[in-house]
């Protein structure tokens, strides 16, 4: 006869509590719609999204001039890469260097990827540098989507002026024309003025960078900084080509091939650490004519803009209307835009130091009203 079960036999079904008798069924049941709750929404249900709505896009610039022209192109075209294809209203923002639109994207917009922004990249060094009290936005904080071009900036002058190079600038003092405290307008004259002894008076006042283009032409400034090469090819080419327009120093990591001659801003430097605080005011020139959207947007759906903007990089229609409007194309992907803003507002603390000192010249007056 067998004698008693030993106590390390494991017990009965009927001797286990309930709960662990369901756990196993539970998870059998439950498990495939756990996993559905945890996937990303499928496209369908995407498409449902954004099916009947409607897509601000916020440009931090007035009409006119480069970046709001990119900026309606592309509300032209991107609900055509959108599932639901939503309906996209350009919304013109301007105010505060860029500053205004950047705020109201970061922490008024709605988190759900119906407000996109398109800024001057100025944004992230005034953030960086602390250049106003109002900024209330991060810029690593933003889903960074794309940049339909990257093109260098330009400091340049008016023929008649008679300034042909930096150094000319460092003779005599030269009127420059500027928009709102923030801009680039501003900022590279004024660091110019601190690190390379240029003679900038800054006029400031003005209302867009047409109005400066305008004010060049009328003799009322002689000059300005902060143009890019495509915003300048595609607005006043001829000028350009006729030599009425002067450039003396370019701004960005490498020389555009086209203008092969014309000096980086940081070739101009005397001194290695001149050198590495021009670099700073202009490593922000490869994010070009970005798109973001707001944090917290659910990253499913920043993957869908993000592959909205790449389909429409390739679209024959968009391609058309771009060489229609004279608008350079150079894409930069929005994961590497992430990392280059990441790498920008982590500089160290002693170059930022010096850019801050940089940026205190007291070279700009008011222009008459």
């Amino acid at each position: 006869m067998r004698g008693p079960r030993s106590a390390a036999v494991a017990p009965t079904l009927l001797s286990l509590p309930l709960g662990s008798l369901l756990a196993p069924l539970l998870t059998l049941l439950l498990g495939p719609l756990v996993g559905l709750l945890a996937a990303p929404l499928p496209a369908a249900a995407q498409a449902d999204f954004y099916k009947g709505k409607t897509i601000d896009l916020v440009i931090s610039t007035g009409v006119g001039g480069g970046l709001d022209a990119n900026a309606r192109l592309v509300a032209r075209h991107l609900a055509d890469h959108l599932p639901g294809n939503p309906t996209i209203v350009p919304r013109n923002m301007p105010g505060a260097g860029h500053i205004r639109a950047a705020n109201f994207v970061f922490n008024q917009a709605p988190k759900d990827g119906t407000v996109i922004g398109t800024f001057v990249p100025v944004f992230v060094t005034a953030q960086l540098l602390d250049r106003s009290k109002s900024i209330q936005f991060d810029p690593a904080g933003f889903n960074w989507l794309i940049s339909t071009s990257s093109s260098n900036a330009t400091v340049y002058n008016w023929y008649l002026s008679g300034v042909r190079s930096v150094e000319d600038a460092t003779k005599r003092e030269v009127t420059m024309g500027a928009t709102g405290a923030g801009s680039y307008t501003i900022i590279y004259p004024t660091v110019m003025n601190s690190i390379l002894g240029t003679k900038f008076k800054i006029v400031t006042g003005y209302q867009s960078t047409a109005e400066i283009g305008l004010a060049m032409e009328r003799g009322e400034v002689e000059g300005r900084a902060g143009n890019n090469f495509n915003s300048l090819r595609a607005e006043n080419g001829d000028l350009l080509k006729n030599g009425k327009i002067v450039l003396i120093t370019q701004v960005g990591i490498e020389r555009d091939p086209e203008f092969a001659s014309v000096p980086l801003l940081t070739d101009l430097a005397k001194s290695e650490g001149d050198r590495k605080v021009l670099q700073l005011f202009s490593a922000d020139v490869v994010l070009g004519r970005p798109f973001v959207t707001s944090p917290g947007v659910p990253a499913e759906r920043v993957a869908l803009l993000r592959k909205a903007f790449d389909e429409m990089m390739t679209d024959p229609a968009f391609l058309s209307d771009a060489a229609k409007a004279s608008l350079d194309l150079a894409p930069v992907a929005g994961v590497k835009l992430q990392a280059v803003v990441s790498d920008l507002v982590h500089t160290p603390a002693d170059i930022v130091t010096r850019a801050k000192a940089a940026l205190e010249s007291k070279s700009t007056v008011e222009k008459p009203k």
